[in-house]
This record gives structure tokens, C-alpha cells and sequence, in this order.
């Protein structure tokens, strides 16, 4: 069994991610949008906007600026992404539909809550609804008179016509069209929403189709363990055993041992070894390079954790804080929150890992922070004054410099 130095691992998992590459010189286009939803397999989608919504986010990180009205078009018009449940509710490449729909044909034991109480309760308005649809059209949410339940606090407050629709989308009889400007989703007919041939592909059985997805994940993380590898598409431990291990005895998979892990690990036998990387990147906290907090923790010896959720007075670093990645290494974390009518990103709070450079993740944060307010159209970087980073950040970004 193959050894593997811990910075390499890392380097490895980097070089899975997109980040062993620089960032295009020129302008990102559909083309690079769709080879980085390709690679990274799914990016989750989250409605939280206090910065930007989620899923534009790992392009930015992968690519620097693009035009969001690209990627719109990469799923709201081409197609070339569907929305579904995977890691969570997220975009995914439209050649993975048919790999879940055992998923979709699984729904009353894999879908929750109210969406499979509509359908036991009152399966005449559910069908009725799916005809709807066939016979009119598109449909959103708002547009049924269906009265909200009062559950304050909950964050699956659904009324009967949202519930029936999402069991819908969870089956697969409806797909998403897109989304509004307020981030709400159109519901449709998968045949007139994805590309033919893939509503046309054959339904593969359960066990290829589990394959399948633990192969495309063991391409997105490089180096992973069973744990890992599980997590990317939400599989079962069953599931994922059987396949990982289908996977090594057809030389797909390599066994490894990474130094530091303490846990079998396996290796693409494809995956790239970087010799060194230099990035410079804010990850969303719902990328794929950080969304599972033990590997980010087992990787980069960083604890991570999301306060989005946690009452204001017990939050540690602050409501949607962003990991700062630089060359191989998460160096910093920033709460951010884009001020659009002040023109202005802030910088609630800024911390440094232990042992950095501090004036250097600095500069280069201040530079990476600049890009960022530009590419969301805002003018200024205005850094506050919580955090151990924040003096050195400020003087970076009042002090200007290269922005890219």
C-alpha cells in the first residue's frame, strides 16, 4: 500500500478541486462554467444572500470574475445542470440524472417531512397538481392559494402545494425549470426541460448507478476515505462499501495510507500530484472543497464550523464566514457581507490561523477581496475592526495594490 505525505494528499485533493490550475488570463465564458460544474460533479445550492447566493460562488473561486447571467444560462437555459438532491439540494451535471433516479424511485424512504405526508394524506392532490403541470405549464410555489402553516423557526415551512411539488421533484416526475429573480423554483416536465438524451439513457440498476457516483466523487476529491467518498452524494454505508470496493478490484480505486489520517484512505489512480499550488481563493461555506467539516479538518488542520445558526452573542467568527485558501493552505477566515446599497463589501470580522504570515495573508487577502467586491459590483472593501487579522487587513486594503 502506496504511503502518501499529508501535503501531498492535500495537494492532491487541491489539484481534484480545480485549484492546481491558474485562473483563466482572459474572460471566463460557458465553456470554463461548464468543465468546472463537470469536475466538481455538484455544487450545492443555499438561499442564504447576505453575501451571494451559494452556488455562484465556487466558480468565482475556481475562475475569478465571470458574468453570473453565464451560469445562469448554463442551467436555467442550456440545461447542461439539473437541480436535485445529492450532497444537498444542488446543481449537478444533466449526465447524472439517470445515476439517481433510484433515488427519485426510492422517494418514501429517502424523502422526508411533509413531502411524503402530502403524498400519503391526499395522493388525488398531488396527482392532480403533476397533471396541471403537464396540461399548463410551468409552476411555482406562489402561484398555488394553498395557506402556510404557522410553524415559526422552522426552515421547512411549506403549505400543501410547495410539499406536493417538491415530493414531485424528489420522484422525478417534475424537474426545475430554473429559478426567478427571488430564487424560487420553477417546477416542470423533465422532458421538456433536460437534453433528450438523457431523458432518453436507460435507467441503470441501483448497484452501477451507486458506482457510478462513487467514482465521479473519488474524481472530485482526489484522496478520500470511505467517509468522504459516502458523503459526496449522500449514499448509504452499504451502498458505498459495496461500490468502493467493486471500484479497487477493477483497479479503479487505489488503497492508500496518507500520513496523519489515522484511517484507510483511497486514491483516484487518475488524480494529478501537484508539485506545489498556488491559489488564492474564499470558499463559500457550502463548497465542495470545505462542506464536510471533519475532512476539512483531517486535511488542513483547520476547524470549521458554520454560525450561520447560532445565536449572535455565541457566535465565535461571525455569521457567514468564508475560509481563505492561499497556495495550499487555509490561512484566514472572514465574515463577509455584501452592502449593496452602500456600494460597499464588509469585512465583519477577520481572524488568522495560528502560525501565518500575518502582513502576507493580509496582502494577498485584500487583493482577493477587492476582486471580489468588483465582480459583485460593489465599490469598496471596508474592513471592520473585529478580529485578529483586521488591523493588517485594513492597512493592506487601504493601501491598495494589484487587484488581480
Amino acid at each position: 500500500m502506496e504511503r502518501l505525505p499529508a501535503a501531498l494528499a492535500r495537494r492532491i485533493a487541491l489539484g481534484a478541486q480545480g485549484f492546481a490550475e491558474p485562473r483563466p488570463a482572459g474572460s471566463v465564458g460557458i465553456r470554463q462554467l461548464r468543465r468546472t460544474a463537470e469536475r466538481l460533479a455538484v455544487v450545492q445550492i443555499d438561499s442564504v444572500n447576505v453575501l451571494s447566493r451559494s452556488h455562484y460562488l465556487p466558480f468565482f473561486s475556481r475562475l475569478g470574475p465571470y458574468q453570473r447571467s453565464d451560469l445562469d444560462a448554463v442551467s436555467n437555459r442550456r440545461h447542461d445542470v439539473f437541480e436535485y438532491w445529492a450532497h444537498e439540494a444542488s446543481f449537478l451535471p444533466a449526465r447524472l440524472h439517470p445515476q439517481l433516479r433510484w433515488r427519485m424511485a426510492a422517494a418514501e424512504q429517502e424523502a422526508w417531512g411533509s413531502m411524503t405526508r402530502v403524498q400519503r394524506e391526499r395522493p388525488e392532490y398531488v396527482a392532480a397538481l403533476l397533471a396541471r403541470v403537464r396540461a399548463d405549464g410551468p409552476i411555482r410555489a406562489s402561484q398555488l392559494q394553498e395557506e402556510r402553516p404557522n410553524r415559526p423557526g422552522s426552515m421547512w415551512n411549506w403549505h400543501a402545494g410547495k410539499a406536493a411539488l417538491e415530493y414531485l421533484f424528489f420522484t422525478g416526475a417534475l424537474t426545475a425549470r430554473g429559478r426567478t429573480a427571488g430564487f424560487e423554483r420553477v417546477y416542470d416536465l423533465p422532458e421538456r426541460v433536460l437534453p433528450r438524451a438523457v431523458v432518453e439513457a436507460p435507467t441503470p440498476e441501483r448497484p452501477d448507478a451507486v458506482r457510478e457516483l462513487v467514482r465521479t466523487a473519488a474524481r472530485a476529491l482526489g484522496v478520500a476515505t470511505e467517509t468522504d467518498l459516502r458523503d459526496y452524494f449522500r449514499l448509504s454505508p452499504v451502498d458505498a462499501r459495496t461500490a468502493i470496493a467493486e471500484l479497487a478490484d477493477a483497479g479503479e480505486l487505489r488503497p492508500v495510507e496518507v500520513v496523519g489520517w489515522g484511517r484507510p484512505a483511497w486514491l483516484d489512480p487518475q488524480a494529478r500530484r501537484p508539485r506545489w499550488i498556488r491559489a488564492r481563493a474564499l470558499l463559500s461555506p457550502f463548497d465542495s472543497l470545505v462542506w464536510e467539516r471533519p475532512r476539512v479538518e483531517r486535511v488542513f488542520g483547520f476547524r470549521y464550523r458554520l454560525e450561520i445558526y447560532t445565536p449572535a452573542v455565541k457566535r465565535v467568527h461571525g455569521y457567514y464566514v468564508l475560509p481563505f485558501l492561499l497556495g495550499d493552505r487555509l490561512v484566514a477566515r472572514v465574515d463577509l457581507k455584501a452592502d449593496r446599497q452602500a456600494g460597499v463589501l464588509r469585512v465583519q470580522s477577520a481572524f488568522a490561523e495560528p502560525g501565518v504570515d500575518v502582513p502576507e495573508v493580509a496582502v494577498a487577502l485584500a487583493a482577493e477581496l477587492r476582486l471580489m467586491a468588483g465582480w459583485l459590483a460593489l465599490e469598496q472593501v471596508v474592513v471592520h475592526e473585529r478580529g485578529d487579522l483586521a488591523a493588517a487587513l485594513a492597512t493592506a486594503v487601504s493601501g491598495g495594490g494589484a487587484p488581480g
